[in-house]
């Protein structure tokens, strides 16, 4: 069964709708709160492994109920 459609704003501004990423697998995941130990792990082993999902033609999305505002600050940071 597809994934309904949905349209949500991203951490820098912009809008992120599930329809951009038609073609490719999507890894949806959940977190409750920016800046909590599981959210922060999580985070950090998706970014770590990214290679591997963009080899397979994936992207991963997190969502939470948090605003943008905070999520742009608790995203972790490429280096």
């Amino acid at each position: 069964m597809p994934a309904p459609g949905f349209s949500l704003p991203s951490q820098d501004g912009n809008t992120v709708s599930l329809k951009d990423y038609r073609g490719k697998w999507v890894a949806l995941y959940f977190y409750p709160k920016d800046l909590t130990p599981g959210c922060t792990k999580e985070a950090h082993n998706f970014q770590r492994d990214q290679v591997e999902f963009a080899r397979r033609n994936a992207v991963v999305l997190g969502v939470s109920v948090d605003s943008a505002d905070s999520t742009s600050v608790s995203a972790p940071r490429k280096g």
